[in-house]
């Protein structure tokens, strides 16, 4: 997610892949988003992010694509494999940290990664996934980093810990709900950050937020969220950062969350995210890419960006997601 502490930013490139002859035409958007994305995948497993020319695994960005084909419920092949590179126990501890190290958002979003694709959270990867992320939690409420590098735990690292943890049997704990709806801003959106001297909401926040609150049973103050989010959206149907324009990663992430709430305002933000993607009059390749915005693709920003954009074509919600779907990774279908 766009700003996400446990998500890399750097992507791998678009359109560099040609799609399996065997791959399954599709007429969905959602669908052949999902099989886009799959075909950028290194070794159809994992995503890695380029820094200088040195290669780093991208955990944060490959948790994304498994959250999409769930939604898309398509290229589950693909989610398989990146499920298993996750399990790895370098990659699992180099994500959630070792030794002294332990950062909330990634446990919790590899543990929510987890749940999805059925795998034991006692022992994924040689780590206790929800011990790990419940040893994070301190007597404010707040899901915590354990870092000498400081604590860039946020609202979408402490809604992902509740989405997670209301799936297990002891559910999310109570000081966690409270002290997430507790950072409301008068304005009834949500901040990313905690702590800020002025409570400024944050459309990507409080998309994440309302449906963590909808899922441990917060019903007021998640609809009080939607209505803030309502008013954020642009004439063209896009969400964007602060003032800035619309794009693909903001426009996902709301329209999942309006899906269900605001009918309307989902259809627009759908729209807007089918004006992003590539379709037939483009590579073939490339088709079924969603730009991050107006500009066009960008090498950089595909994937991150068609990841979320599935969330939202999709209309799945966080806490819907499970794995099982279709093994193809579809192609867009063209004349």
């Amino acid at each position: 997610m766009r700003r996400l502490v446990f998500a890399v930013a750097l992507l791998c490139g678009i359109g560099l892949v040609a799609a399996p002859a065997a791959a399954a035409a599709t007429h969905d958007k959602a669908d052949a988003a999902a099989g886009w994305l799959a075909r950028q995948m290194t070794d159809g497993e994992r995503f890695e992010a380029d820094f200088g020319g040195q290669k780093f695994p991208d955990q944060g960005l490959t948790i994304d694509a498994i959250f999409a084909f769930a939604a898309a419920g398509v290229s589950d092949t693909n989610a398989g494999k990146a499920i298993a590179w996750l399990a790895k126990p370098e990659v699992t501890t180099g994500y959630v940290g070792g030794g002294t190290e332990a950062y909330a958002g990634a446990h919790a979003k590899l543990m929510l990664a987890a749940q999805i694709r059925g795998k034991d959270l006692a022992s994924f990867g040689g780590v206790d996934l929800k011990a790990g992320l419940l040893s994070l939690l301190t007597p404010s409420g707040r899901f915590s980093d354990r870092s000498e590098y400081g604590d860039y735990s946020n609202a979408l690292s402490q809604s992902l810990a509740l989405l997670a943890l209301d799936r297990t049997p002891g559910g999310a704990p109570a000081s966690a709900v409270t002290f997430l709806a507790g950072t409301q801003c008068a304005d009834g959106g949500f901040p990313q950050n905690f702590g800020e001297a002025t409570c400024t909401s944050d459309v990507d926040a409080t998309a994440t937020v309302v449906q963590a609150l909808r899922a441990v049973g917060d019903p007021v103050n998640a609809r009080e969220g939607t209505s803030w989010l309502v008013t954020k959206q642009h004439a063209n149907g896009g969400f964007g950062v602060g003032a800035n324009a619309p794009n693909a990663n903001s426009t996902g992430l709301a329209a999942e969350a309006l899906a269900g709430h605001r009918p309307a305002a989902a259809v627009k933000a759908r729209e807007f995210l089918r004006s992003l993607q590539t379709g037939c009059a483009g590579a073939e390749a490339d088709r079924g890419a969603i730009a991050y915005d107006a500009t066009g693709p960008n090498p950089t920003t595909a994937p991150r960006a068609t990841a979320q954009a599935i969330l939202g074509l999709a209309r799945v919600p966080l806490s819907d997601l499970h794995g099982g779907g279709r093994p193809q990774a579809p192609v867009l279908a063209c004349p």
